[in-house]
């Protein structure tokens, strides 16, 4: 069983930075993702990324200003957010599936079967 703990979660002004991070366990994982939910909102993928072959996507409303990576040693996903927005506040999750055939990365909710606890980001204005 594939086991995901999220940490880094805070309270930040906008215009700052937060790094959450996400430890995996269990069986290796090909694809990793990261998705945010605001009160009263949907469930949106934020960025995703295709282990075996580094590839990355990215909602458009964070590319250029959120940067997801894996290290490989210690089989943590990262996610580096910088010049955050009120509009970036919501509990975020780490998620993860195993689908070895497809090498892109998808930010598609129903594909993901193993999901962290998450982490609240908190962006003040």
């Amino acid at each position: 069983q594939v086991q995901l703990v999220e940490s880094g979660g805070g309270s930040v002004q906008g215009g700052g930075s937060l790094k959450l991070s996400c430890a995996a366990s269990g069986p290796i994982v090909s694809h990793m993702g990261w998705f945010r939910q605001a009160p009263g909102k949907e469930r949106e993928g934020v960025a995703a990324l295709y282990i075996g072959g580094g590839s990355t996507e990215y909602a458009d409303s964070v590319k250029g200003r959120f940067t997801a990576s894996f290290d490989n040693a210690k089989r943590e996903v990262h996610l580096l957010m910088t010049s955050l927005k009120p509009e970036d506040t919501g509990m975020y999750y780490c998620a993860a599936y195993i689908e070895w055939t497809t090498g892109r990365p998808s930010l598609e909710d129903v594909k993901y079967n193993y999901w962290g606890q998450g982490t609240q980001v908190t962006v003040s204005s």
